[in-house]
């Protein structure tokens, strides 16, 4: 029995540090977060006080009102998630059919054009940046929301990649009894890979609206109508409105901003971690 001691506390100081570090990691991305609700409830001066003064003398809630003021929010956030909503319709979707296509068709030359697929993975946004703009505003569609919306119906590779990976994982009778009894490979996506897929697509469905929704380059480039702006371009225009940085309705405002992600992440969570635990499974 002694034996078995030093290799239990080894375990048990494994397991410590391991819970450690996670907590510390917690912590290293909460705090901030938790300082950013808080400065909206402060004065400037109170935000900027060293040492950290973290609760407020006096909690400010004109720092809201301030910050509608100076910019439309509420308009914002309508417009980041009327694109939001655009995108989610046709990366979720018609990644879902290519992914199916990958997952359950053989065809000459399906692993190169996958990798190739993937090699564009690699391609950093900065690269086709300027040749994408030119392209757009060739087209007649710069101050619009077209080309920030119409490449999401061409697929996203990073949830082709996701979505083929959780597609295989489903046992190929399912499809196979639904061909002996008539039905086609549509009907068999749309009743059978659809409704099994729900948590991988709800995941991807949240990764392309919080890509959406936290997207400032992108609409920075295109969009220069204030009617159009979206939340982040309010965000980062905030200081501009004013000539100066009112820090506590810039941080009323960014928790406002923040709010509509972190009640989604709530609601939809459960199936998140489900989504991203069943991916890596195989059958």
């Amino acid at each position: 029995m002694n034996r078995l001691n030093p290799s239990k506390n080894q375990k048990h100081l494994r397991v410590g540090l391991r819970y450690g570090f996670i907590t510390l990691g917690a912590l290293v991305m909460i705090i901030p977060f938790i300082w950013m609700i808080l400065s909206a409830f402060k004065t400037t001066d109170e935000i900027l006080k060293l040492p950290i003064q973290w609760i407020p003398s006096v909690w400010q809630f004109g720092n809201f009102t301030t910050a509608l003021e100076i910019q439309p929010l509420f308009r914002q956030l309508g417009n980041t998630a009327f694109l939001a909503l655009i995108k989610i319709m046709g990366e979720v979707f018609v990644s879902a059919m290519v992914a199916y296509g990958f997952a359950r068709f053989d065809f000459k030359g399906k692993n190169a054009l996958f990798l190739l697929l993937l090699a564009t993975l690699m391609l950093p946004y900065e690269v086709v940046m300027i040749p994408t703009f030119i392209l757009w505003t060739t087209l007649g569609f710069y101050d619009s929301y077209v080309p920030l919306a119409l490449p999401a119906y061409f697929a996203a590779p990073a949830f082709i990649f996701f979505l083929r990976m959780y597609f295989e994982t489903f046992p190929r009778e399912l499809e196979d009894s639904a061909l002996v009894d008539g039905a086609t490979w549509l009907q068999i996506f749309t009743k059978i890979f659809i409704p099994l897929g729900k948590p991988a697509l709800i995941t991807i469905g949240l990764w392309a609206f919080m890509g959406t929704w936290n997207d400032l380059l992108g609409q920075l480039i295109y969009i220069s109508s204030d009617t159009k702006y979206t939340i982040q371009l309010g965000l980062a225009s905030f200081s501009s409105m004013t000539g100066q940085t009112l820090w506590g309705p810039l941080m009323a405002a960014s928790l406002m901003a923040l709010t509509p992600i972190i009640i989604l992440l709530l609601y939809a969570q459960k199936y998140f971690m489900e989504g991203i635990k069943t991916s890596g499974i195989k059958g």
